[in-house]
């Protein structure tokens, strides 16, 4: 018992033993509104407790002159631990069982047996609010423990009862500890409820956006991976050249050296090796569904099937016009692909978001790049919900900052959609960088 006594004091002091600071927070929609409501009804039940203790202290019964001052003291204490528990509840809760204790204490030789003894209808209705401010913002299990504490103290009141009273023993009072008891008790089970459907809607709300962010995450090495798979063939494609170019070589030289030899085998080897590599690294990107044979071995797109791509489109019922300015050349395999997957897929997201809008595409082709805008007029009506991922306009911006472009898109004035894309041909300008992989995941359409 001496053991279990002593771990519960050693929990209540872990609990209770502080004075640590804990505002009661702004509500969303009433803001201060219920800290003033507090501070009013404190107020009210100052004036009223104060009401209930002239009576006895205006009268002979107590010879003492400093009693009534004492007493007064003690009811501005315990007022003002209600507005204290806006900051501090658990010391507020110390200071108001204290002051309930003392108040007894001090006018139990006054109390007859027709007025409320220990407690009174004021002292019951502060301490009930400081428990309430307390059990909303400590768990369940302190509040709980403070509870029986405060129980506690009024049984030590009556248990310390002044035999010499002029009202009757102890057992005679008009005893409230058992309404008092249950109003306490209320406050701190209404309490300790709201505590934890705050928490709880805290923590959802803490797990949702955790999930976005990994959710935003998981998408963006998907379509990073799905972007790799696709530059495989381009890369492969080039490595594969360049084998063959160095083992072609020597027997395009009559007699070659043996160092030339040497070098272009080399050359050779490293290819052969990277390209190992390349696979290799492309098996751990590569999805649990497995692309079907004929999927996978299909050469990739390029601007030549732009008018494919917008053939179909229009044969799915989309009013959608082409525009080329510049001179068509060929650009280098990985600028002809991505070129080829933004048309694609701002195509989709227009038919996707927009229904029976007009969507307008032009490819421009400049000294430094290529320029693709792919805008649409407004809807003709409410989009239907979309069976998509979403992984659209990511996929476009880590296409573009993998090549060192610049992508823009967002709202048109008339209430459509353009998207604009600034490709840099590497093969002109090797010097053109990508953006680092850690950028951040922007919002898909």
């Amino acid at each position: 018992m001496r053991a279990a006594a002593g771990t519960a004091l050693r929990t209540l002091r872990a609990d209770l033993w502080t004075a640590a600071r804990d505002p009661l927070p702004r509500m969303r929609w009433l803001g201060r509104l219920p800290h003033a409501h507090v501070v009013l009804f404190a107020v009210l039940m100052f004036l009223l407790n104060a009401n209930d203790y002239q009576e006895l202290l205006g009268g002979d019964r107590h010879q003492d002159e400093t009693f009534p001052t004492r007493v007064l003291l003690l009811l501005v204490l315990q007022t003002a631990t209600a507005v204290l528990a806006l900051t501090r509840p658990v010391l507020a809760w110390w200071l108001s069982t204290l002051t309930l204790f003392l108040t007894a204490q001090a006018a139990e030789s006054v109390v007859d047996h027709d007025s409320l003894w220990p407690w009174s209808v004021a002292g019951v209705a502060l301490h009930t609010l400081v428990l309430l401010l307390l059990a909303l913002r400590v768990r369940p299990r302190v509040a709980a423990e403070a509870l029986v504490v405060t129980l506690l103290v009024g049984m030590v009141n009556m248990a310390l009862a002044s035999p010499a009273a002029p009202a009757p023993a102890p057992g005679g009072h008009n005893d409230d500890l058992t309404r008092g008891a249950v109003s306490f008790a209320t406050a701190v089970v209404v309490g300790a409820s709201l505590r934890i459907s705050r928490v709880a809607r805290t923590r959802l709300v803490e797990q949702e956006e955790l999930t976005a962010e990994e959710r935003a995450r998981r998408t963006l090495l998907e379509e990073r991976g799905r972007i790799a798979r696709e530059l495989h063939d381009v890369v492969a494609h080039h490595m594969s050249v360049i084998s063959i170019q160095a083992q072609v070589a020597p027997h395009l030289v009559d007699n070659p050296s043996d160092a030339l030899k040497e070098n272009l085998t080399g050359i050779r080897d490293n290819a052969v090796e990277a390209l190992t590599e390349l696979r290799r690294v492309l098996g751990v990107l590569r999805s649990e569904e497995a692309p079907s044979q004929e999927v996978r071995h299909a050469p990739q797109p390029t601007l030549d099937q732009l008018d494919e791509l917008l053939g179909k489109v229009r044969s799915a019922g989309v009013a959608v016009t082409a525009e080329t300015t510049g001179e068509p050349r060929p650009l280098a395999p990985g600028v002809e692909l991505s070129a080829f997957r933004i048309v694609q897929e701002a195509l989709s997201n227009a038919m996707r978001h927009a229904p029976g809008a007009t969507v307008r595409v032009t490819v421009g082709y400049h000294a430094d790049g290529l320029a693709l805008r792919i805008a649409n007029a407004a809807a003709d009506g409410p989009a239907p919900p979309s069976p998509g991922s979403g992984h659209g306009l990511l996929g476009m911006r880590e296409r573009t900052a993998m090549l060192g472009g610049e992508l823009a898109a967002g709202r048109t004035p008339d209430g459509g959609y353009e998207v604009t894309a600034l490709l840099p041909d590497n093969a002109r300008h090797p010097s053109a960088t990508s953006v680092s992989p850690d950028s951040p995941v922007e919002d898909t359409r």
